[in-house]
């Protein structure tokens, strides 16, 4: 007797809902699936006893039974819920419908299966509700994709298909090859090389310098950052202007966001971790299909090229075992499809002019089927036509359906991109973010070793650029995009880059303009006659389009134009300059536009802006500017017109600075008079900051020494800056205190660092001041001002070794081994101070010492072994701590790395070192194979409560699609001994897994269990993310009022006095607890919350008066707080200049029972006394 099952590979480990059901069907041999699976192919094939349709069949089955057990417990479901369904998926697989569906699998030209009639089969049969995030789709793709590897695995049914449709085939073959091409891999090599080497500068003017042989695209490529997308949101397309988000939604280009969602939707995307597009690219088995966003410039087309040069420049011998790139350029592909030349992405690889080179097809579909293939759709975005958007992302799902196995990477702009329809494929949608600092340093030293033979030369130039970048923020902001990195590297090399930022973005612009071959367009049209645009032209077309965009109802806040109001300006312009049929040529300008990025570009969805919003500022400045010279703006208007309007709106802040940049100082000075009349404190002073930028804009400041001196008065007094009235010291108000003052300190040291009083006035003000921020910037600022002089790096050590402050003796470390890195004494000198420090041993100077010789003496052959020896055996666990991180990101790829924070994790005497060497081996390792089963065990099973709780928030943060991820974090948050690790499962599940089912119900009863750490943080997720929801507010006045633990009831009351202000019992609820709750730390958050939410409510100054006297507070105030007291702080804070709080001190200082109270009354009427 056959045992089929043994013949299906059914075992004991098989599953639950798998293997009972293969049992049942083991007793015939699956004979009537065979009928329906092989209904209209085999059937005149006679077999012997052992059928190889029936062990077919039988494996089909139980491929298909294994992907729907996957499928629930995926969603979370337990093996005895499971157990549950297999009745129903009996029922559901006898069906005759679904017998049909499961058999077309054996067609050998078969595409896909229909998962939307499996889906509703499973609900016409009334069977049990599948859960939320069971996916017919997936079990689809991935059943039809294990039937064809079946199918291919069986010899007997292989050679009978094969023989019977031989004849076909040949014929068919014949009738439509012609001549068949070669599947060259080396001709592929050469062409890949060929086209994409050279580094694409097709939209900038390099004529100056010959840069296509120098620059290869392998040699520069830096892999940028990214950001996974939240839930179909992209940031950047919610924040163009209004106006242009109902065009986009009117037209189905973007998703309506109610309001009151956005900000929940921007935490969210916000919250993702930003990881390196490498990681994303080399992660297949997370991210097997992926959608890379990005600006214009931003390097989405380069990512791709530099993919496939990687393939094309490896040996022959090893090519034919890594997967082969393919890269479509969707523009060329529809352009070829329109044409008739291609159907298929297939037949465009196959035998076109518009592929790189011709692949044969027959060859390639078996390269894909077998997943040896990597395919990358560049340009989404270029497909201008929306339904031939919608057909080519149609045949791209299509596509992943038909090679399940194919790596696929799609490139887009932005703006008028909606995820939903790739997304529901199972792709990841990712942004690519601006360069950060170390990646711009990196592209600055590689342009130049590249560019340059002499090295002093290379020396000197690159040197310039940096301290360039050094200079201004702004600039900084523009080197994110590597486009304008790029130009900023072609300026550098004949000139130093311009000081000021006006002169730099003119030269930028004038290399895009170069190359924006505007007459090009032109006069391709034979209809119209040829007419000059030069360059003054271009200026005068971009200011105007500028102009019109800051004067649109949002102004400045998007970098946005639609084609239409494009289309008007610019014929307005040429119809003025004589041109003739001006709209037409208007047109052929912005077609022109849609194909290479020049200063004005291709936005997406019928909206262009310029490469970078910049620009958009910098004509936007020269407009106004050419007005004011050309007597149609006077000073008057320029102030009630400009300034006035718009000095306290952020988007304007550049473009003011600019103005004030390119007028005569004389104005500049009136400007900025103008500026320090205006009342700024409710803006944060924004005018004092802004008057300040534009002072630094003038060349010659002595034409407006008063206003200068004026300036820097004020901005004196706002070192000193404090609120008048109560406020937590370490808040919200105290952080905007803090924030206030350092930038006072960071204005007067950037905008006065040439004047020598300024520099003695800081190194004062760092060794005085109370504010630790305040006390650093001033350090920075005269540091940084006072570099060249022989006593500064003594007195930088000294503040190093003995400040009062630890924050400003970290400070001197950080700008001592920066400012002077070569100082052959510098070495030394930190390294002696990670070994101690003179003050009081704090770990904060020898943290810094650490890091500085991490990151600056990488390459010393000592800093290994230095670093290695303190994360061993440094007294201080912090410092080891610090050298545990520096190890783990400085010296990854030393082979020890990852077995020595193994060891750290699991061995270390300090718990902080283990959690630490836990997270840099999850950040570090993550596609290391062992490092997910190794979390997963730390998490389960170590026996440090920190390890494991380390070990779940990685797991949770870094595989969160992982299958087993989520019941491991269930299992912890619901059983786990530990109320900690029940904690942090808790904060996990609800930020990570706010959507699953089970999540919200379990924090609702975590909130009420007995564990105080577990309630609070329950607590707290369930304010942050379901305030909605309506048990949430009661749980948590039910927490405030009822709960034995103090801090649990503070906290509760602080979300609810936060959160619910505008709720009309808010108020009189805090009310009622500040009165007559029994428990004076409840009756005192409802007194401070009360002060902070409603202050300008004249009736809150009553209740304080009340409070102050006569709440009933008998306990010992050293160890308990005082309401009264908290009461008398605050109106003493905000309300100082009423008489009755001057009277109610008078009385606490004679009358209070409490002599905390008494002290600090008597304190308070001293000062008064004094003023």
């Amino acid at each position: 007797m056959i045992d089929w099952l043994l013949l299906w590979g059914v075992t004991q480990g098989v599953g639950i809902l798998v293997q009972p059901i293969l049992e049942e069907l083991a007793i015939d041999g699956a004979k009537d699936l065979v009928k329906y699976f092989f209904k209209d192919s085999l059937k005149n094939v006679l077999f012997g006893e052992k059928d190889p349709r029936q062990v077919a069949a039988g494996k089909a089955l139980k491929k298909f039974l294994e992907l729907v057990q996957q499928q629930l417990k995926i969603s979370g479901l337990s093996p005895e819920q499971i157990k549950l369904y297999i009745k129903d998926v009996k029922k559901f697989i006898g069906n005759k419908s679904v017998k049909e569906i499961l058999g077309k699998a054996f067609e050998s030209d078969r595409e896909s299966l229909d998962a939307e009639l499996l889906e509703q089969t499973w609900t016409q049969l009334d069977l049990a509700a599948l859960p939320a995030r069971f996916k017919w789709q997936t079990i689809a793709n991935q059943y039809l994709a294990e039937v064809q590897e079946i199918l291919f695995d069986s010899k007997d049914l292989r050679d009978i298909l094969n023989a019977q449709n031989l004849d076909s085939i040949q014929k068919n073959t014949q009738e439509i090859a012609g001549i068949i091409p070669d599947f060259d891999l080396r001709q592929y090599q050469e062409a890949l090389c060929e086209r994409y080497s050279n580094l694409d500068l097709s939209s900038v003017d390099s004529n100056t310098y010959d840069y296509r042989e120098k620059l290869k695209v392998w040699q520069i490529f830096i892999f940028q950052d990214v950001r996974l997308i939240y839930e179909s949101f992209l940031p950047q397309a919610y924040e163009i202007p209004k106006e242009h988000q109902r065009r986009l939604e009117d037209s189905d280009r973007l998703e309506q966001i109610a309001l009151e969602n956005l900000d929940k939707y921007r935490r969210g995307y916000f919250s993702q971790a930003i990881v390196s597009v490498l990681d994303v690219i080399n992660d297949k088995s997370n991210y097997p299909y992926i959608v890379i966003l990005g600006d214009p410039g931003s390097g989405k087309s380069t990512l791709l090229q530099y993919l496939a040069l990687t393939w094309a420049r490896s040996p022959l011998n090893s090519v034919t075992s890594l997967p082969i790139p393919l890269l479509i350029e969707l523009r060329i592909y529809i352009r070829n499809l329109e044409s008739g030349h291609c159907h298929n992405f297939l037949e465009f690889c196959h035998k076109n002019s518009g592929f790189i080179c011709d692949l044969n097809q027959h060859q390639l579909h078996e390269q894909l089927k077998a997943g040896d293939a990597v395919v990358m759709f560049d340009g989404l975005d270029e497909i201008f036509d929306s339904g031939k958007r919608e057909d080519v992302i149609t045949a791209i799902h299509r596509f992943t359906n038909e090679y399940p196995r194919v790596r696929v990477i799609v490139t887009s702009r932005i703006i008028g991109y909606k995820p939903q329809r790739l997304q529901d494929a199972e792709f990841h949608h990712f942004i690519l973010q601006d360069l950060n600092p170390a990646q711009i340093q990196d592209f600055v030293h590689r342009w130049h070793e590249l560019t340059f033979t002499d090295a002093r030369e290379k020396v000197r130039i690159s040197q310039r650029m940096k301290r360039a970048l050094e200079y201004s923020s702004t600039i900084q902001d523009l080197a994110g995009n590597p486009l304008l990195l790029t130009i900023m590297a072609i300026l550098n090399r004949s000139q130093e880059l311009p000081r000021d930022r006006a002169e730099l973005y003119n030269q930028a612009s004038r290399i895009l303009l170069y190359q924006w071959d505007v007459e090009r367009s032109l006069v391709e049209d034979s209809r119209l006659d040829p007419k000059t645009i030069d360059a003054k032209d271009k200026q005068e077309m971009l200011r105007r389009v500028a102009w019109e965009m800051q004067a649109a109802p949002e102004g400045l806040t998007g970098n946005i134009i639609s084609a239409e109001d494009l289309e008007d300006i610019l014929t307005a312009y040429l119809k003025n300059k004589d041109f003739d049929q001006p709209r037409n040529r208007a047109k052929l300008i912005i077609n022109q536009l849609r194909t290479r990025n020049f200063i004005l570009c291709f936005l997406g969805a019928d909206s262009y802006g310029f490469i970078h919003r910049t620009f958009l500022e910098y004509f936007c400045a020269s407009q106004v500017v050419n007005r004011v010279q050309a007597l149609e703006l006077s000073l008057d208007e320029l102030k009630a017109e400009v300034f006035g309007p718009h000095w306290d709106d952020e988007s304007w802040q550049e473009v003011l600075c600019l103005i004030a940049g390119l007028i005569a100082g004389k104005l500049t000075g009136e400007l900025i008079e103008f500026l320090i009349e205006q009342d700024g404190e409710a803006q944060k002073f924004a005018n004092l900051f802004l008057a300040a930028k534009c002072l630094d804009e003038v060349r010659d400041r002595k034409e407006i020494a008063a206003v200068d001196s004026q300036l820097l008065e004020r901005l004196k007094k706002l070192t000193k800056y404090a609120l008048n009235y109560y406020y937590r010291p370490y808040g919200e108000e105290a952080s905007l205190v803090d924030k206030i003052r350092t930038q006072a300190v960071s204005a007067i040291g950037f905008t006065w660092q040439d004047d020598p009083e300024i520099l003695l006035w800081l190194k004062q003000l760092a060794q005085s001041d109370d504010y630790s921020d305040v006390l650093k910037a001033a350090v920075q600022k005269f540091v940084r001002g006072y570099k060249n002089k022989s006593e500064t790096l003594t007195w930088l050590k000294q503040q190093a070794q003995f400040a009062n402050d630890l924050g400003v003796r970290e400070t001197a470390v950080q700008e001592l081994a920066r400012g002077w890195k070569d100082d052959p004494e510098t070495l030394p000198w930190l390294k002696q101070r990670t070994q101690f420090d003179d003050s009081d041993g704090s770990p904060f100077v020898r943290q810094a010492a650490v890091q500085e010789i991490a990151h600056g003496w990488k390459d010393d052959p000592t800093t290994l072994s230095v670093i290695k020896q303190i994360a061993q055996s440094s007294d201080d666990l912090e410092v080891r701590e610090t050298a545990v991180q520096e190890l783990a990101r400085g010296w990854k790829d030393d082979p020890e790395t990852l077995h020595w924070l193994k060891q750290y994790a699991q061995c270390d005497k300090s718990h902080h070192v283990q959690e630490t060497a836990v997270q840099e081996l999850a950040l570090g390792w993550k596609y290391d194979p062992e490092t997910l089963p190794w979390l997963k065990k730390c998490a389960q099973c170590d026996k440090n409560h920190h390890v494991r709780q380390a070990a779940l928030q990685e797991l949770s943060r870094g595989w969160k699609d992982d299958p087993e991820v989520l019941p491991i974090i269930k299992q912890i948050a619901k059983f786990d001994d530990n109320l900690f690790l029940r904690q942090a499962a808790v904060q996990e599940l609800a930020r990570g897994w706010k959507d699953d089912p089970e999540t919200l119900p379990l924090l609702k009863k975590s909130a009420q269990s007995d564990d105080f750490w577990v309630v609070r943080q329950a607590v707290q997720e369930l304010a942050r993310w379901w305030k909605d929801d309506p048990e949430t507010l009661p749980i948590l006045k039910q927490c405030a009022q009822s709960d034995n633990n103090q801090f649990l009831q503070r906290a509760a009351i602080q979300e609810i006095a936060r959160g619910w202000k505008d709720d009309p019992e808010t108020l009189p609820w805090l009310k009622q607890l500040a009165q007559s709750d029994n428990n004076s730390f409840v009756r005192d958050a409802a007194i401070e919350e009360l002060s902070q939410g409603w202050k300008n409510d004249n009736k809150i100054f009553e209740l304080l008066c009340d409070f102050a006297i006569n709440d009933p507070f008998e306990g010992n105030s050293h160890i308990q707080i005082n309401p009264r007291k908290t009461a008398l702080k605050i109106m003493v804070k905000q309300y100082l200049d009423r008489p009755k709080t001057l009277e109610i001190l008078r009385d606490r200082f004679v009358n209070d029972p409490d002599e905390k109270v008494r002290n600090f009354a008597e304190k308070q009427l001293a000062k008064l006394d004094k003023l």
